[in-house]
């Protein structure tokens, strides 16, 4: 095994070396320079396994040196161990095999956050709040979340073996679950807020993404909607085939999408629509912030320039450059930066990273007093289809910018506690709710002061110094009542409720009539066109 490494040291690093020298698994020439090179890396890396003061496996230090090898080209460039590696596919696929629960740590427990309605776990009885004290006896507390999930799943009609601690119960529940395929849902919430405007919620892009926001789109015209948000807040983004058949159901028949551009000749490619359905026509708000990035900028950026929808919120990550996966020896892989997104107005979505503290804590991306956002307004302009005026440097500059509130600070301790979650779903274990007009009353909330007491999650002083703030009382209220709803009417109604006092969201429904005034000069320059 310690030879085996030491080749496939040699191999991983010319690959990653000559940037690109991999066409299928065949690995192109090396120059005078570059074998020179490599003799001097596995000289260096046979003395330090040698005769370092430690014992060091091959593998630490050929992992090791490919990271900091990759660091010095750009942040999106990643080496993919073979477990990473995994998941990355995993998550790229319609569905896998395990239980059907979303699971979360809080405070150090595996705790299910929900039961997916129909899968094994839902079928069982599982309810949020549940904690799953050990996998085939294994205790969960000495676990990752990852490494945890990972032995939740599993081939398909497999078992698995769970001890559950359910609050109310005196003994936990053992129980033996049979794997089940459970689709991987990018539509995280689609429903109508009035009966007017329909909301989807875009986590990721998929390979099921275009097909459920198809099948979203489809459901929420036949409950009424006339006009749509569409919520991009943290989608980190995903597959670009994905990426462009959903901008096909919104921006015009035969205009680009997006545009790649590199350093070779077959890096450069223009992606234009080619749905030959009827056009979204319906007025349209996208919600972006900071955690917007990759395949949703694509998405936000082609809406905006081509003048189909308002984008609002906050200006995106700036994530853009193209990785291109490369299989390598012993499962591992490389995404290799091999080019550059641009909107269809030509706007660059890569933000600048010559600083990677800048890069990763945006600091570079403040917003001034007036709140219009300083680096992309100082960036090069562009023009939408309609004439208007975008702004490059990085990301995606919102038509209008939202800020969030930073909320009750003092609150955030009880976050940090998971208390709302804990104490909302023992609550719903008591007090089964059905009403989606239930609210929780001062009476319920003296409860939940209590309750905090006596779990010791905080003082009698320090709940009364909190709770003497009215907007963090009203805050507790509408946070208690998300989370037995979550537990009792389901995820959706547990939205609805969040929704209400989301200021990003309400600004958004107010601005349906200028998404209108746009559609409407949008349709006007189809004519003249």
């Amino acid at each position: 095994m310690t030879r085996a490494w030491r080749n496939t040291a040699i191999v991983l690093f010319a690959a990653a070396l000559v940037v690109g020298g991999l066409v299928g698994e065949k690995l192109l020439a090396l120059t005078g320079e570059a074998q020179s090179q490599l003799r001097l890396y596995t000289e260096l890396m046979h003395l330090a396994h040698e005769n370092y003061g430690d014992e060091v496996a091959y593998r630490d230090l050929v992992y090791s040196s490919i990271q900091g090898m990759l660091r010095t080209l750009d942040p999106h460039t990643t080496f993919l161990t073979p477990e990473y590696y995994d998941r990355m596919r995993e998550r790229q696929q319609a569905s896998f095999y395990g239980l059907g629960i979303l699971v979360s740590m809080r405070n150090g427990q595996l705790t299910i956050i929900n039961p997916i309605e129909g899968t094994p776990a839902w079928r069982l009885g599982l309810r949020a709040g549940d904690v799953i004290s050990t996998i085939e006896g294994e205790p969960t507390d000495t676990m990752t979340l990852d490494e945890a999930v990972s032995r939740l799943k599993g081939p398909k009609d497999t078992q698995v073996n769970i001890r559950v601690v359910r609050r109310g119960l005196d003994e936990p529940l053992d129980l033996t679950i049979t794997r089940a395929e459970i689709p991987q849902t990018t539509v995280r919430y689609a429903y109508m807020m009035d009966s007017l405007t329909g909301y989807v919620r875009l986590t990721d892009f998929a390979r099921s993404t275009t097909s459920e926001m198809s099948d979203a789109l489809e459901r929420l015209r036949g409950e009424g909607m006339e006009r749509l948000l569409l919520d991009l807040r943290n989608n980190g983004g995903g597959l670009l085939d994905q990426t462009v058949t959903v901008s096909e159901l919104f921006v015009p028949q035969r205009t680009m999408i997006v545009e790649t551009r590199g350093r070779v000749a077959n890096s450069y490619q223009s992606f234009y629509s080619e749905n030959s359905g009827e056009p979204f026509a319906m007025p349209l708000v996208v919600l972006v912030n900071d955690g917007t990035a990759s395949a949703a900028e694509i998405l936000a950026g082609a809406i905006q320039d081509h003048d189909v929808g308002l984008v609002v919120g906050t200006a995106t990550w700036g994530k853009g450059l193209v990785q291109t996966v490369y299989n390598l020896s012993y499962g591992t892989g490389l995404a290799l930066t091999t080019a550059k997104y641009y909107t269809p107005s030509g706007r660059l979505i890569q933000r600048d990273y010559s600083s990677y503290f800048d890069y990763y804590t945006h600091f570079d991306n403040i917003a001034s007093a007036d709140g219009v956002p300083e680096i992309p307004v100082e960036g090069p302009e562009f023009s939408t289809d309609l004439g208007r005026t975008v702004f490059g440097g990085g990301g995606i500059t919102p038509d209008i910018v939202v800020e969030p509130p930073d909320g009750p600070t003092m609150l955030g301790f009880l976050f940090a506690r998971g208390a709302f979650f804990d104490f909302a779903t023992e609550y719903a274990n008591r007090h089964p709710i059905d009403d989606p007009a239930w609210n929780p009353d001062e009476e319920i909330l003296d409860e939940f002061r209590a309750w905090l007491i006596a779990e010791e999650i905080a003082t009698a002083e320090e709940i009364e110094e909190v709770f003497a703030d009215a907007e963090a009382r009203d805050f507790a209220r509408a946070r208690i009542r998300a989370d037995v709803f979550n537990a009792t009417l389901g995820p959706v109604e547990a939205h609805r409720v969040v929704a209400a006092e989301d200021v990003q969201i309400q600004a958004a429904l107010g601005l349906f009539d200028q998404a209108a005034e746009l559609l409407n000069q949008r349709r006007s320059l189809g004519k003249r066109q």
